[in-house]
């Protein structure tokens, strides 16, 4: 696969742009070394106006994580928590992404990490411009299905056995089987 023309994320034609989009988290997934030496040219778009770029920026800065010699990604860190409490799911869910990836990648910020991934339970996400319990429901998902990059032994801790334990009676019976699993499963 071609190295990808970043000149591609500033195309007026948004088949374009977000089809770079897509390639670089592919190649962050797949050869996170091949785009490693770009790595400062993604947090631009972490303030930007453009929600589908701050995603992709978002995903990317997790994956290359894995690469990280440089330690350029912890910087970011502090960024995504901020995420964690955006009125929208999208991008908390690509924040919660982007923490788990950086957790199994860093284990010394698991956890700081894993406290505040645990404090999404208390976030507040809007649909339609009102409240939505749901949203918070699929991110409790979310921080449940990223458990696992953060090793055998987390689920076992205290805080995660009562945040597990509280989602066995959640709304979304997708959540609350999970945590059953992850009780069953692990602890």
């Amino acid at each position: 696969m071609a190295k990808i023309n970043l000149k591609n994320f500033f195309s007026d034609k948004p088949n374009i742009k977000y089809k770079c989009a897509k390639r670089a988290i592919l190649i962050s997934q797949t050869r996170p070394q091949e785009l490693y030496q770009d790595f400062d040219f993604f947090p631009q778009f972490l303030d930007g106006p453009n929600k589908i770029l701050k995603w992709t920026a978002t995903v990317v800065i997790g994956n290359l994580s894995k690469v990280d010699s440089q330690n350029k990604v912890d910087k970011y860190i502090e960024v995504f928590f901020g995420f964690l409490c955006d009125k929208g799911l999208v991008t908390a869910a690509n924040a919660i992404k982007a923490l788990s990836d950086i957790a199994k990648n860093k284990p010394q910020h698991q956890e700081v990490i894993l406290k505040n991934l645990l404090n999404v339970e208390k976030a507040v996400f809007y649909s339609k411009g009102q409240v939505s319990p749901e949203c918070r429901n699929v991110a409790i998902g979310a921080v449940l299905d990223s458990l696992e990059k953060f090793g055998e032994n987390v689920c076992r801790k205290k805080e995660v056995r009562d945040f597990l334990k509280r989602q066995t009676k959640n709304t979304r019976p997708k959540v609350r089987q999970k945590a059953e699993n992850l009780l069953k499963h692990y602890v």
